[in-house]
């Protein structure tokens, strides 16, 4: 298997290369800091992967995986970046997964050996072993959240949902609400993009609390959750990508 490593920060450049040849198989068959170097390189040559950052000069990360996506035979693309906020946009171009820096290496570790494992597999069975194999390792991260004069340190993975309440955000964990005087956006900027789908304007998801997708107006989804009684819609302009994160 072949990468092309997309990165303009030299010394992230060079982690990502250490721990893949540490950790994996894959031959890097070039390592660039510019988009249009890459769409050049990528004309000529051949990968399997694309390690790609999203802010990156000339051309951008995502306006370069979507015209990769367009190719007969397009790289899987994992985004590295710092960028929580582009996760939708990635699944639009059906990556293969999305790296939050600074890098987890156990995240990594996982990542590769999905790859590889892919790699190695019969044509017909990819998609099954894909379904098999655990997902990568989410970064443990904790949030705060404000309870009357006191802050509560929050796993992330506590929380259910968040929704938009006019100037506040309100915070639900199975047995409490927490009121954010922030906006939606602020607030989910502070998640794990792997974690976290903002399903609505108003809504954002933890993907891993959803025990039901139900249809709902206009060919949308209406969303239940273990352990909480709340429906959370799915806006159209999401579908498409909610429909790719949770294959359906």
């Amino acid at each position: 298997m072949k990468a092309l490593i997309v990165e303009d920060e030299y010394l992230a450049r060079q982690e990502l290369a250490y721990l893949i040849q540490e950790h994996s198989a894959i031959e890097i068959a070039a390592s660039v800091e510019d988009g249009l170097e890459a769409f050049k390189f990528l004309q000529e040559q051949a990968v399997d992967v694309v390690f790609l950052d999203i802010n990156i000069p000339s051309i951008d990360g995502l306006l370069l995986a979507k015209n990769l996506h367009k190719t007969s035979k397009p790289p899987r693309i994992v985004f590295v970046t710092a960028y929580k906020e582009f996760a939708v946009e990635a699944f639009e171009v059906e990556a293969f997964d999305y790296i939050l820096k600074p890098y987890n290496e156990t995240r990594i570790i996982s990542l590769l050996a999905k790859l590889e494992a892919l790699e190695q597999a019969p044509p017909a069975m990819a998609p099954h072993i894909a379904a098999a194999l655990p997902e990568s390792a989410p970064v443990s991260r904790t949030v705060n959240l404000a309870k009357g004069d006191s802050i509560i340190v929050t796993p992330c993975d506590d929380i259910y949902y968040v929704e938009a309440d006019e100037k506040v955000t309100l915070v639900y964990t199975a047995h409490d609400r927490y009121v954010m005087a922030m906006s939606i956006s602020e607030f989910v900027s502070r998640l794990p993009a792997d974690s976290f789908f903002r399903c609505h304007r108003s809504y954002c998801v933890n993907i891993h609390k959803i025990r039901e997708i139900a249809p709902w107006l206009n060919s949308t989804y209406i969303i239940k959750l273990y352990d909480l009684k709340a429906e959370i819609p799915v806006s159209r302009s999401n579908i498409k990508a909610f429909r790719q994160l949770m294959h359906l």
